[in-house]
């Protein structure tokens, strides 16, 4: 292993750059430095070589060109064990470079500002820290990378170990990391450019590339055989899922992340006080009332049984009150804007009950939800829209001879943003606002239907369906009306359509057309 004798750092990040170049400094390690860094280090006391006494040539351009030369380039590049190289080294006057810190201009973080000039955010490529950051990754056995602050005390620790050494294991990690942050680099600006360039209107690249960072590796998947890690997609919008740390419980799972998310996107629909009950990725029981308490016992009435196990979600923070109500049962994780002191209390009683605050699911309604959807397929990926679909009653379409109640227009509502949240097929049973039977999943609308009244632990006299796509038969309206359905919301769209619709003229039925189904696979 080669010592480390010379260093040359250039940073847009400062966290922790004077110190660490103060330690390698004192080790004995020369530093070589660009303008601003430069400055920071010597005020700071630390001895630096300017970039251009190595050169013998200045910064021009506005610093556009500083960095790109030879005495620096063969000085990161140069191998050498191999005697032609060390003898165009001295030839030319170019000395070794042994260790390279840089990270680059912060065109990310430029680009996210409202109001950003192209002009701007083209100041903000970076061309001479990616290339040198390329040289040293290349010739990692004898120049060691560093473009994480979060590495500079493992750099220090393994000099101090090795007698000023890194060993070649170690300078390739770092040279990993190297190639894969100019990767990320280069990957957002090349998306930043084809938003630009891309014709109106259209939401889909011609050529995709998918942005995420490992967060942490998982307990398993889905299931205990199959490995699994979560990762984050750069640039999004804090909080979120992913940056969200649990205050509680043990570590989160594959499967618990897929129902924490479920119960996210279905509470954001309510802006009063919702509780929301997930099992599988289905809601099985939802609810919306005045305060959480009454919301959450009316939700676990749904489906009391299969609520044993879930995940709850709650748009609002969890009290003493409701958390008592929560710890009587087994819970396997809840996510809320937020916990108070009293329900933290509680919960104390449940060691293994993971919590999860997450202030924006308060402003749901507030926040603008855009994004994509991702499924992976054999061989390639399908991208979509996120489903984010609003309905009013103005959009609805009566098609019955009864009009629904006001009450029943309300509940349809209700049960319909519901529906968009269960597996296809998917039938939702409510009255008021609060769900009393789900059927889900199933590859028959009736069987869903079915299921749904089998679920349901109440009355279904006077209540409304939902259902996410049209009745191909009149069948499952049939079986509704003799559970006691008396409204149903549906998309319409079915060859079938006036059979369904006479089917609910002759039971005194009233139905209402979307226009817009909500499939879910």
């Amino acid at each position: 292993m080669s010592k480390i004798e010379r260093a040359i750092i250039s940073v847009s990040n400062k966290k922790g750059i004077t110190e660490f170049a103060a330690e390698l400094s004192r080790l004995g390690i020369e530093i070589i430095s660009t303008g601003g860094t430069a400055k920071t280090l010597r005020e700071a006391g630390v001895n630096v070589r300017l970039i251009s006494d190595v050169t013998d040539f200045p910064e021009i351009l506005d610093g556009r060109v500083k960095t790109l030369h030879p005495k620096i380039h063969g000085g990161l590049l140069a191998l050498r064990e191999n005697p032609e190289h060390v003898r165009q080294m001295q030839e030319h006057q170019i000395t070794p470079i042994d260790l390279v810190v840089v990270n680059l201009y912060p065109f990310e973080e430029t680009i996210s500002k409202n109001g950003v000039s192209l002009a701007e955010a083209i100041e903000n490529i970076d061309i001479g820290g990616p290339s040198m950051l390329r040289s040293a990754s290349k010739n990692y056995q004898s120049v060691a990378v560093v473009v994480s602050p979060s590495k500079y005390k493992l750099v220090l620790d393994e000099l101090k170990q090795n007698g000023l050494a890194l060993s070649e294991n170690f300078r390739l990690r770092l040279a990993q990391e190297a190639f894969a942050h100019t990767a990320h680099y280069d990957l957002v600006i090349a998306n930043f450019l084809e938003g630009l360039i891309r014709p109106s209107g259209t939401l889909f690249p011609d050529e995709l590339s998918l942005n995420f960072e490992k967060v942490e590796d998982l307990r398993y998947g889905e299931n205990p055989h199959q490995k699994a890690a979560l990762y984050q997609e750069f640039n999004t919008p804090e909080p979120n899922l992913v940056s969200a740390k649990p205050i509680s419980g043990k570590s989160l799972s594959f499967n618990n992340l897929l129902d924490l998310d479920a119960a996210c996107r279905l509470v954001e629909e309510f802006n009063n006080p919702c509780s929301v009950i997930i099992k599988h990725n289905n809601p099985c029981g939802v609810a919306v009332a005045e305060n959480l308490v009454e919301a959450y016992q009316k939700a676990l009435e749904t489906d009391p049984v299969s609520a044993f196990g879930g995940v709850m979600g709650f748009n609002r923070p969890v009290d003493g009150a409701l958390a008592s109500f929560i710890a009587k049962g087994f819970v396997e994780a809840v996510v809320a804007p937020n916990f108070t002191e009293e329900a933290l209390g509680e919960f104390k009683k449940k060691k293994n009950l993971i919590l999860i605050p997450l202030e924006t699911l308060g402003k749901a309604n507030k926040l603008k939800k855009t994004g994509l959807d991702f499924k992976r397929i054999r061989g390639g990926l399908l991208l979509q829209e996120i489903d984010q679909m609003p309905l009013r009653k103005e959009d609805l379409t009566i098609v019955t001879q009864k009009a629904p109640t006001p009450q029943e227009m309300e509940t349809l509502l209700f049960a319909w943003n519901i529906c968009k949240h269960v597996r296809s097929n998917a039938i939702v049973f409510a009255t008021g606002n609060e769900t009393i039977g789900i059927g889900a999943g199933q590859m028959s609308r009736v069987d869903s239907v079915k299921i749904a009244i089998t679920k349901s632990l109440k009355n279904l006299k006077g209540s409304v369906m939902a259902s996410d796509a049209f009745f191909p038969f009149r069948d499952g309206v049939d079986l509704a009306y003799d559970a006691g359905i008396t409204a149903v919301i549906q998309p319409g769209g079915s060859i079938r359509d006036e059979e369904v619709i006479q089917a609910c003229n002759e039971k005194g039925m009233s139905m209402v057309f979307t226009g817009a189904r909500h499939f879910r696979h």
